[in-house]
């Protein structure tokens, strides 16, 4: 478990964590959310002692991370993958770490099979590609047979294989009752992956809420509804507290009814349906729409006067 009480890390007049508390709690899946900015990495750096806090403290099981004698044993930390000796290989980098905590070889070469660097393992680290780097990472991540991982970005450069394996590993480890605490700008992965969320913005708590929940409070209660007698089924169905909309002919999106009322209504006037189908908004709008003023760096929308622009120069450097 992850406990953070009032958390603060200013350096000079920037405050990049401000007044954070939360718990990260064992047997599920954490997600760390927030726009580029919002303090994701400092917090990590707070958890795990890289950087001191201004204010507040963090814990990992009830201690401080630099009071355990032996970390590895305790907390899994992947922060920056690429972090390693360029020189060596990924077995000896693996190795360095083991006999810092007494680890085993035969560990070091289980976490080299788990994580698919078999034909690479004695190939410099340098030479690695960013994915072979990320699996490098977080095997060294899990050196120690830890009960907390901490995990910026993991996925990163990892192709769709990987991707799957990463999941599939963290919800193997979460299942076990591990304490996993992830970061991602990937929504569509950490949908799939998250049981619960923790997201922040400008170094604040904006959300610490399950992730079923969170997409339920953003969802609008339409239905999606195709059928060849849609003006028909419009004037049947509209009411005061019914919104009928339409984008094309034959399809309506009705906020206001269920689709068993929608079906229903056209069951008992014979009115025949092609497709009725209930929408959710996605955890990527909904985590857009909530941090939308909480993005420190935000990009404008191009014109089509600035595209042109960019198009004649991009002729002129050719």
């Amino acid at each position: 478990m992850i406990e953070a009480h009032n958390l603060t890390k200013c350096y000079g007049e920037k405050t990049a964590v401000d007044d954070l508390t939360f718990t990260v709690k064992p047997g599920i899946i954490t997600g760390f959310l927030g726009p580029n900015g919002s303090g994701k990495s400092t917090t990590m750096r707070l958890i795990i002692g890289l950087d001191a806090p201004s204010a507040g403290d963090v814990t990992v099981d009830g201690k401080r991370y630099r009071d355990y004698p032996a970390p590895l044993h305790e907390v899994g930390v992947l922060l920056e993958a690429r972090s390693v000796h360029t020189g060596r290989s990924a077995y000896h980098h693996l190795l360095a770490l083991a006999q810092t905590h007494g680890i085993s070889r035969s560990r070091v070469r289980e976490l080299i099979s788990l994580v698919g660097l078999d034909e690479v393992a004695h190939k410099r680290a340098g030479q690695f590609s960013l994915g072979m780097g990320q699996r490098l990472g977080i095997a060294a991540a899990l050196l120690g047979d830890p009960e907390v991982l901490i995990l910026d970005e993991p996925i990163n450069g990892l192709d769709p294989e990987g991707i799957r394996w990463i999941r599939e590993l963290l919800k193997g480890l979460a299942a076990e009752g591990r304490t996993v605490f992830l970061s991602s700008h990937l929504m569509s992965e950490m949908a799939l992956t998250a049981d619960h969320l923790i997201i922040i913005g400008r170094g604040r708590l904006i959300r610490d809420v399950g992730l079923a929940d969170f997409v339920d409070e953003w969802s609008r209660n339409v239905v999606r509804v195709r059928s060849p007698q849609a003006v028909e089924l419009r004037d049947l169905i509209l009411g005061p507290d019914v919104r009928v909309s339409s984008e094309e002919p034959g399809v309506l999106d009705v906020e206001g009814l269920t689709a068993d009322q929608i079906g229903d209504a056209a069951a008992e006037h014979g009115l025949t349906l092609h497709e009725l189908t209930p929408e959710k908004v996605s955890l990527e709008e909904a985590f857009m729409d909530l941090t939308h003023e909480e993005s420190e760096y935000r990009g404008s929308t191009p014109t089509n006067h600035d595209l042109a622009g960019i198009d004649r120069q991009e002729r002129i450097a050719a």
